[in-house]
């Protein structure tokens, strides 16, 4: 990390992006965000999506741009914009074919899950009663992503199944999206087990804002989340730890109803929503968008944590994760 530089970065947001969100994300003083770009579509239809995003990166060329590694980070704070990366919450695009893997990293993609709930060609996902772990097809797709350069995310997957991404991987994987289970008992949530396991591995957690991983859902508080976060640093170590938002801005509820059942199933699954409340739900009002950024910066100021100590979680430790990648 250049001396004396700060960064601030969001690890995971999935909006439907605007001029008005990246001018959001600009006024929080973002660096750099990985958006996702796909959640169930195939090599085709993520194509098809890229074309979207050059039409956005077109459009608002003053203040975005194609990332592809931490130089683009350092590019982006010197030019007062924000680096955007791209990043699967599926391993749908690749399909059965292991050749994809090179290939959809030389369109820009430098996160995957390898799962997205379910059971995957390559994995468990967290939804599933049984987790049989990584697979075969797993293990030679974590070898491969290695190899060019993109990070294994285990945010949608089953404990055994990380457990054994983190050992077969020869770098440091990523939980880009999620919080610890001590805290909130959501499904998705991770165990302190396999959380001292993955920082011990050099491994990143991306704390998340999504209401329903939060605890007290969209009531949660500031300060309830600041002392998790110091129980975490307990747990993980303070460089093992930044932010994935998981924020999904302007998205409507159609959106969070496709992530949720894609083509799979023809009955109605809420995930951690339900019947009554089925719908994105609504941000807790000290994080309503990346501006929350401040928010967060004060309250783990006023819980005591160091300013050396806070910059590395709002940044610091995901532009030096970023150093590692390629």
């Amino acid at each position: 990390m250049s001396l004396n530089m700060n960064y601030r970065i969001d690890n995971l947001q999935y909006c439907n992006w605007s001029r008005e969100i990246f001018e959001i994300n600009k006024e929080a003083g973002l660096n750099a965000v990985h958006v996702t770009i796909v959640y169930h579509e195939d090599y085709e239809e993520f194509l098809k999506n890229l074309k979207a995003w050059d039409k956005l990166f077109n459009e608002n060329s003053d203040i975005i741009f194609l990332g592809k590694d931490y130089k683009d980070i350092d590019k982006a704070k010197s030019e007062n914009k924000t680096a955007i990366f791209f990043g699967f919450q599926n391993c749908s695009p690749i399909e059965d074919n292991i050749q994809l893997i090179e290939k959809v990293h030389e369109h820009g993609c430098r996160f995957m899950q390898l799962t997205y709930n379910n059971q995957s060609l390559l994995a468990t996902g967290c939804y599933e009663r049984n987790d049989s772990g990584v697979t075969n097809f797993g293990r030679e797709a974590i070898k491969e992503m290695n190899r060019v350069g993109i990070v294994i995310d285990m945010s949608h997957s089953a404990e055994k199944s990380t457990l054994d991404a983190i050992e077969i991987s020869e770098k440091p994987i990523a939980i880009t999206h999620a919080n610890p289970s001590f805290w909130h008992s959501a499904i998705r949530n991770k165990s302190e087990k396999l959380l001292k396991i993955l920082s011990e591995s050099g491994g990143m957690l991306g704390l998340s804002l999504y209401p329903h991983h939060l605890k007290n859902n969209s009531e949660c508080k500031l300060e309830s989340f600041c002392e998790m976060v110091a129980r975490t640093v307990e747990i993980m170590g303070i460089k093992n730890i930044g932010i994935g938002s998981d924020l999904c801005l302007k998205q409507p509820n159609s959106v969070v109803e496709w992530m949720r059942n894609g083509t799979w199933t023809k009955k109605k699954n809420y995930g951690e929503g339900n019947k009554n409340n089925p719908g994105f739900p609504k941000q807790p009002e000290w994080f309503l968008d990346a501006r929350g950024f401040k928010n967060l910066h004060s309250g783990l100021q006023k819980f005591g944590f160091k300013e050396e100590e806070i910059n590395d979680i709002l940044g610091n430790n995901w532009y030096n994760f970023y150093k590692g990648i390629n």
